[in-house]
């Protein structure tokens, strides 16, 4: 099997993208950089978006696209249907073509997953 380079910049992933995941991440990617002072960078293949650590991720896959929290499990009053799932407290919400997501709830995830790193520090530095 051929590897795949990741794409060059934030940029290039998301206009590589096409269809339902393309538009769904593109509109997610848009309201999380207007919600939170945030870097974007293309890690482990897809977006990761970083403030004192990483704060969270969106993946788009062939059937679906991945909302991913660092400490995300904190954040399932916000949002119940986040899964949690892996080191971190990671919690993720997978997300179809057909699901829907309020932007006031992306907001009110953004706002309270940089907090969240702000006051306990880059989860990734946890023992």
């Amino acid at each position: 099997m051929q590897k795949i380079p990741p794409p060059a910049s934030p940029d290039a992933y998301a206009d590589e993208l096409t269809g339902w995941q393309g538009e769904y991440v593109r509109a997610l990617r848009a309201c999380v950089l207007a919600t939170a002072p945030l870097q974007e960078v293309v890690k482990w293949g897809h977006l990761v978006y970083l403030a004192g650590g990483p704060v969270l991720l969106l993946r788009a896959e062939e059937q679906r696209v991945l909302f991913g929290f660092w400490r995300g499990q904190r954040l399932r009053d916000i949002e119940p249907r986040l899964r949690p799932g892996g080191k971190y407290q990671m919690a993720t919400l997978e997300l179809n073509q057909d699901t829907p997501l309020a932007r006031d709830v992306v907001e009110r995830l953004v706002r309270a997953a940089v907090e969240l790193n702000r006051t306990l520090g880059d989860p990734t530095a946890i023992a």
